[in-house]
């Protein structure tokens, strides 16, 4: 097979498995077997992120009883629902349309009676779509510190610490309203090791962090401003609902969707295009240039010893990295994960890859992800383009988009965070 059509067959085979990948996660494919008995009352939905409103559909369809709610999603993430209204609002900085959602959740769930039941529905995106502030602080405030978590390099676990405790409904806020009402959670994971209390900042999970963690995590990062915020976790006035709080006992929270039954699925499809797949992980983390650089090396361990198994295979990876920003250009962490990753391949043969984030957006541009191939550094360097420099700015978005080679998928309606793939041929 010439190297031109052995490129074109792992491309598609690439495509193939993310495809595999997010159809395991998607709402119709997880919801409907594990929603709850109707209660005596009224079911009351209540939820958030990027898959928000497709679990929303799914419930409409499948759920007995009246139905009734609210829910939030990203922006360009809505689907139509019927009794369950839809709210669309801005991530990962919040916007007031979240934070006025968010208000409106929290008035439902304290309506709420004993015979009720609130079927809380969270997806990756929902901290950031649960924008509302602790007394004390504003929206604005909110906002600038989102953005400093976001360029610090912080992962996901430590954002959610601190974003806990500066809301008025994340940490457990949301269940505690809602009591004495029955509270069932579903949610498809978008993060590391599938924690509920992580997940969206856990509005219906007891949380067991603490202002102090918080406040350290600013202070690491450097993060000294807004001033209202520091002042507020200095102050550490109201923790958020501990493991063993009473309001919370009864709640039931189900982890229905998550990264590793993803791999999982494009496993399968490996298999059947004749891969060997290895899961390597579905909680790897780091920063995104330095994961690409490991995953180089693997790939490169097995086109030359055959280790840990022979070509042709396939290495599979989830998870979430990080990037810190040193540069002014555009890109996500996927992007920035594979324009390393080709660098550190230096145009190594039979070696493809892709990368993208399983809700169809890398950080806040329009596409899931990338594909680098054998060729890329050739065909970048014919068009000018200088992959090292284009990585030091943090610019794998443009390196790829010069090249035609970003993965776009429009929104996905779920999140079970990245997704990676490497093709090793012989």
């Amino acid at each position: 097979m010439s190297s031109v059509m052995s490129m074109i067959q792992d491309e598609t085979r690439l495509r193939r498995m993310l495809a595999a990948a997010i159809a395991a996660a998607s709402p119709a494919s997880v919801i409907a077997a594990h929603l709850p008995p109707a209660p005596a009352g009224r079911t009351i939905v209540l939820g958030a992120g990027k898959a928000a409103a497709a679990m929303a559909q799914e419930v409409e369809q499948h759920m007995a009883g009246p139905v009734g709610g609210l829910v939030v999603t990203r922006y360009g993430h809505a689907v139509p629902c019927q009794r369950i209204e839809v709210v669309e609002a801005a991530h990962p900085v919040p916007d007031a349309a979240g934070s006025e959602a968010a208000a409106r959740m929290l008035r439902l769930a304290e309506a709420a009676g004993p015979d009720d039941l609130v079927l809380c529905l969270i997806s990756g995106g929902a901290s950031a779509l649960l924008g509302l502030p602790a007394p004390g602080i504003s929206l604005a405030d909110k906002q600038a510190l989102n953005r400093a978590l976001l360029a610090s390099g912080a992962d996901i676990g430590q954002m959610n610490t601190v974003r806990k405790h500066l809301s008025a409904i994340k940490g457990g806020r949301l269940a505690a309203a809602a009591h004495p009402a029955r509270v069932v959670t579903l949610v498809i994971s978008d993060v590391p090791g599938d924690d509920p209390a992580v997940i969206g900042s856990g509005p219906t999970v007891p949380d067991a962090s603490t202002f102090a963690e918080a406040l350290a995590v600013v202070e690491h990062y450097g993060i000294s401003e807004p001033a209202a915020i520091i002042e507020h976790l200095r102050a550490a006035a109201d923790e958020t609902p501990k493991p063993g709080d009473p309001r919370l006992a009864g709640v039931v929270t189900t982890v229905i969707a998550t990264p590793q039954a993803s791999l999982e699925a494009a496993a399968l499809v490996a298999t059947e295009v004749g891969l060997t797949p290895v899961i390597l992980g579905d909680a790897i983390e780091g920063e995104a240039r330095e994961v690409g650089k490991v995953l180089a090396a693997i790939a490169l361990q097995v086109r030359r010893h055959g280790q840990p198994v022979p070509a042709p295979c396939v290495l599979l990876s989830g998870g979430e990295t990080t990037v810190t920003m040193r540069g002014r250009g555009r890109g996500g962490r996927n992007t920035e994960l594979l324009l390393a990753l080709a660098i550190q391949l230096k145009g190594a043969a039979g070696i493809s890859a892709l990368a993208a984030d399983t809700d169809g957006i890398d950080g806040s541009e329009d596409n899931a992800g990338a594909i680098i191939a054998p060729d890329t550094l050739a065909r970048a360097e014919a068009q000018g383009l200088d992959a090292k420099a284009m990585l030091a700015d943090n610019d794998a978005y443009g390196f790829f988009s010069g090249l035609g080679d970003l993965v776009i998928t429009g929104p996905t309606l779920t999140n079970v965070n990245d997704f990676r793939a490497v093709i090793i041929d012989p």
